[in-house]
């Protein structure tokens, strides 16, 4: 199981600080809104379309996605939200990047400095570790769902890249441009899907163990937990018996 794939699985076993719905919401409402900046109409602004999407998978209700819109619009007012993306370092070295949607650039430059600081980390300079990832969808299937041969179809005749084998769930990775194409075609099949995003992938992968490992997760939380975080990514990783003794 890749890194990436561990710490979401860390996240949701430990029901991560922000699947407390209300932050969720906050988070959604948010990218919505900066999303509805580049126009409000959904069938041309791809953005727009994914946010909606994540939005309707945690069961927002319709009212609050339209005034999201509007206020990215400009048709009611609201606060005017900056993008910030920060990037930096972990225990051993870890590369990370967060980012984040905010009304006030000083607060956030502080709390996220703070935060590294606090937890063994360190804020780097602009481009430090964005060489290292790549923006990609991935789509997480359990793998009583669906056969490797019933994915590797959808995979190749809708643009996907790869199909990986992630332990307990098959993984798809797509170009962000093909991920809409490619979930709609599992859907189609009525394959369920466990999980669903355009994320950040890190070309390789920085496996800590012991106290690191553990400071490192206090790490991820703590910028997962600021307000003003909408993503957290890096390319930690860590054994299967560790993961178990911190999801446990």
């Amino acid at each position: 199981m890749s890194g990436h794939s561990k710490w979401a699985t860390i996240k949701h076993k430990k029901g991560a600080l922000d699947a407390k719905r209300g932050k969720i919401f906050t988070r959604l409402l948010r990218e919505i809104a900066m999303a509805a900046k580049g126009g409000g109409n959904p069938d041309s602004n791809a953005r727009l379309r994914t946010a909606i999407a994540a939005a309707k998978a945690e069961n927002m209700p319709q009212d609050n996605i339209k005034r999201a819109i509007q206020r990215g619009t400009g048709e009611l007012e609201g606060v005017s939200y900056e993008e910030i993306t920060f990037e930096g370092y972990g225990p051993g070295g870890v590369a990370i990047i967060v980012d984040t949607l905010t009304d006030n650039r000083n607060r956030t430059v502080s709390e996220i400095r703070h935060a590294f600081s606090k937890n063994g980390g360190n804020l780097g300079s602009t481009g430090s570790v964005l060489h290292m990832f790549s923006k990609k969808g991935v789509i997480d299937i359990e793998k009583a769902n669906a056969t490797e041969e019933k994915l590797m179809d959808i995979v190749l005749e809708h643009g996907g890249e790869d199909l990986r084998d992630e332990g307990e769930v098959w993984e798809i990775v797509t170009d962000p441009h093909a991920f809409e194409g490619v979930l709609n075609a599992v859907k189609a099949a009525n394959i369920p899907v466990a999980s669903s995003e355009v994320t950040m992938l890190a070309s390789t992968y920085t496996k800590l163990e012991g106290p690191a490992a553990n400071q490192m997760i206090r790490l991820l939380e703590a910028l997962e937990d600021f307000d003003d975080t909408q993503n957290v990514y890096s390319n930690f990783d860590m054994d299967a018996e560790q993961m178990e003794h911190v999801v446990g």
